[in-house]
């Protein structure tokens, strides 16, 4: 089942929420600095042991104080006007968060608007790829949630999934 919220992603009881995060998994702003903040120090010690990740890739952690078991670290492409790889870098991050957050025994999800905010990716044009992408493992998992940041992103969920 694929769901549509609105709220904050930190505090969601689920098997494992993905984040949006930057290649070098050091924290930053929006949901990838609000994960680190709910998860706690051990988790900057844990992305620091990881290293980094490849655009287009994922890693996983252990979610430590979230509510979440997992925390599946999910680095989008930045927009660069859409001539760069981008969709495929951004459906190929969904892809690996999904498949890493499978071979944990995850069976529910909650994934943001990958690269839609400081990565300035087109709300639409990302949502069809993150629906497309849920749709494709919804069968896999007992729920997967799109938590969106505000209404508008919210609405852009919904309309794709009817």
């Amino acid at each position: 089942m694929i769901s549509v919220q609105t709220g904050d992603i930190t505090k969601l009881a689920v098997d494992a929420v993905v984040n949006a995060a930057n290649s070098g998994l050091r924290g930053g702003g929006g949901v990838d600095g609000a994960i680190h903040r709910g998860a706690g120090p051990k988790l900057r010690e844990a992305c620091r042991a990881i290293g980094g990740c490849p655009t287009g890739e994922a890693r996983i952690t252990p979610g430590f104080e979230l509510p979440a078991a997992w925390i599946v670290h999910a680095v989008g492409p930045v927009w660069m006007g859409g001539a760069h790889e981008e969709a495929r870098l951004l459906h190929s991050c969904y892809r690996h968060a999904f498949t890493l957050a499978l071979e944990h025994g995850a069976t529910s999800i909650a994934l943001p608007a990958i690269s839609t905010g400081v990565y300035s990716y087109p709300k639409r044009e990302a949502a069809r790829i993150a629906v497309a992408s849920m749709r494709g493992f919804e069968g896999e998992f007992d729920e997967i949630i799109a938590c969106c940041f505000d209404a508008e992103q919210a609405e852009i969920y919904r309309a794709l999934l009817r």
